[in-house]
């Protein structure tokens, strides 16, 4: 979503449910094997869950066959009311680990006057790290910072030099898309191309999200054929006419059940797997049309195991 997906990721603020767990010692970052393709599910799809019953939901999806996830909630060094140790123990019992993460980037994670990243931003990695994350992914960019061809350069520099500080550890930075990418221009230029083209393919994946774009007109097999092996990351989204006209993007569309809708997400799966160097297809549903979130999880899964992955 827009608005409200950014506050649940920045203000959320959720509590342990049911579990008592010792601290333990930090875990090296075990990165990912490259070009592993893994299919996982990004938490967001079951937020309301996991605001209520943290544990709970993720035995379940343990259950039906998740072995990946995606967080979305990162508030005081902690995921979803767990420290990174604990939260990455409370995963492995599970059987399910954590390739990447969604915690916005923002002003204030950066000190002009020391040239540096604040510390809050660095604890930020540190702890992608601990859990042993590939990617370290801001889903968002603030407005003021993309309003002027200038200010958005320094934002891409700031990409490059996150992606830098992640490279120490072992990771990358990414960035994620939503739909004013698609819309919005800088000197004649449309913003996704000025993101691609100003950001370090070493040090800086791109997110594929193609429900956010499909209705601002952005189609995710032209950008994929425009820039190979750029979309190491996607969020496999379908999307119909949504039921209040308005949609997670206020362009009258909202996400739905994998070939449900009419983006076609298995085509643009199968293409960014030979050409877009895609290997984590991470499944987001946000609207659920009568359905549980949950429900609408094992669904989705089953169906992207028949896609060839």
């Amino acid at each position: 979503m827009k608005n409200s997906r950014r506050k649940f990721i920045q203000n959320a603020s959720l509590a342990i449910l049911g579990a008592s767990l010792k601290p333990s010692a930090l875990w090296a970052n075990t990165s990912f094997a490259a070009n592993k393709n893994l299919i996982g599910v990004q938490l967001y799809t079951v937020r309301e869950d996991m605001f209520k019953k943290p544990l709970e939901t993720l035995t379940a999806l343990s259950k039906m066959g998740i072995e990946y996830v995606e967080h979305a909630n990162y508030v005081n060094r902690k995921f979803y009311g767990w420290a990174a140790p604990e939260f990455k123990k409370v995963l492995g019992d599970l059987g399910i680990k954590m390739p990447s993460g969604h915690t916005v980037m923002g002003t204030n994670h950066f000190d002009k006057s020391k040239n540096d990243f604040t510390d809050a931003w660095k604890r930020t990695v540190e702890d992608a790290a601990i859990m042993g994350q590939e990617y370290v992914i801001s889903p968002s960019m603030d407005y003021k910072l993309r309003s002027t061809y200038d200010g958005l350069m320094q934002q891409l520099e700031l990409f490059n030099k996150s992606g830098e500080l992640c490279k120490a550890s072992g990771m990358k930075f990414g960035y994620h898309n939503h739909e004013f990418e698609f819309i919005e221009k800088l000197n004649g230029t449309l913003m996704y191309d000025l993101i691609l083209q100003n950001t370090d393919p070493n040090l800086v994946v791109h997110q594929l999200d193609f429900g956010n774009m499909y209705g601002s007109g952005g189609r995710a097999a032209e950008w994929i054929n425009k820039y190979p092996g750029r979309f190491q990351s996607l969020h496999i989204k379908d999307e119909i006419k949504a039921e209040n006209g308005k949609g997670e993007m206020n362009d009258g569309y909202e996400s739905t059940i994998l070939g449900d809708g009419v983006v076609d997400p298995k085509s643009i799966a199968l293409l960014a797997k030979k050409i877009g160097g895609a290997h984590h297809y991470i499944i987001e549903q946000e609207s659920y049309q009568g359905k549980s979130p949950l429900d609408c999880v094992k669904i989705n899964l089953e169906r992207m195991k028949t896609w060839g992955i």
